[in-house]
């Protein structure tokens, strides 16, 4: 039988994550292939995801090749995952997830986003994150800050910003641990659906007893409830990585809770439910409370977002 080729983008940080995929695959007897290639999202830094567009922005590359049977299976991060995916392609697997949220990282020990007395410059092109800056941090200044992990920082050191905003997956991946200066709280910086987890993606073809048996060595049964809350919630808002949504499921046990909401783009209004029940029910948690959040002014935040675009 030959290796299971895996896709994955070319970052250092994809690579660690494919890598784990197969360090999975190996221990389940399984020989694998990486095969990286670069992405749309990894070759545009000069323009913010939500500018380039947000389907298939890091993944239209990869599933071409995945389509035209090029590789097996690809590796993605989840966060980056378009909420309703291509004919023809499905997730079939999730890792465990890391711990799910953002942190600011600096080289200052001491850099706080709630100091007004020394307010920070932060990094960051996520446009959930900077409503929420906006939100709950006015005095914050904000500057785009595109590519990499590894980009990222070398922009902070050359001075660009005084921190950066970063999802604590990447950051402790990649060895930055040391250059945590926060763990910001899940309350107020919701994650963004899937974040500290990783996809995996594949197309119809690849034959359904190879599918079981990568799934059987790569899923994480409790992370798949808590993605399937989050992923139904996104579906229902139609949305992708560059809307300002965020969600995010805590399962214990067989009781699923999910927080999620939305904030306009500005940070002048956020709308934030929560709903517990059953892990059975995920999909249908999300998919209700999408429809909570729509009706109470979700609605016009993204006709807001879609119009603003279309105006360019």
């Amino acid at each position: 039988m030959y290796p299971i080729r895996i896709g994955t983008r070319k970052s250092e940080l994809a690579l660690w994550q494919a890598r784990h995929v197969a360090d999975l695959l190996h221990k389940a007897g399984m020989e694998t292939e990486l095969i990286p290639l670069e992405t749309k999202g990894d070759k545009i830094l000069d323009v913010s995801i939500a500018k380039i567009g947000s389907k298939g922005v890091f993944t239209e590359e990869i599933e071409a090749d995945l389509a035209s049977g090029k590789m097996d299976i690809a590796v993605h991060s989840a966060k980056d995952m378009q909420s309703i995916l291509p004919e023809g392609f499905e997730l079939i697997a999730f890792t465990e997830r890391e711990y799910p949220g953002d942190v600011l990282v600096s080289r200052r020990k001491t850099a706080r986003l709630n100091d007004r007395e020394k307010p920070l410059t932060v990094g960051t092109s996520s446009v959930r994150r900077v409503a929420l800056l906006r939100h709950a941090f006015p005095h914050v200044k904000v500057v785009d800050m595109r590519g990499n992990l590894q980009t990222r920082i070398r922009k902070m050191d050359e001075g660009q910003c005084d921190a950066l905003i970063l999802a604590f997956a990447g950051v402790h991946r990649m060895g930055y641990d040391d250059l945590i200066a926060e763990k910001l709280p899940l309350s107020l910086f919701i994650p963004p659906v899937g974040q500290g987890c990783i996809a995996i993606e594949a197309f119809t073809h690849l034959d359904p007893a190879r599918k079981e048996k990568i799934r059987a060595a790569v899923n994480h049964n409790p992370t798949e409830t808590r993605l399937l809350a989050e992923r139904a919630f996104l579906r229902r808002l139609e949305g992708g990585c560059s809307i300002p949504a965020f969600a995010f499921a805590d399962l214990n046990q067989n009781r699923l809770r999910l927080s999620a909401g939305i904030i306009d783009p500005m940070g002048q209004k956020l709308i934030t439910r929560e709903v517990e029940g059953y892990g059975r029910d995920a999909e249908n948690m999300g998919h209700n409370l999408a429809g909570e959040i729509l009706s109470a002014g979700g609605a016009a935040i993204l006709d807001a977002i879609q119009q603003e675009r279309r105006n360019g």
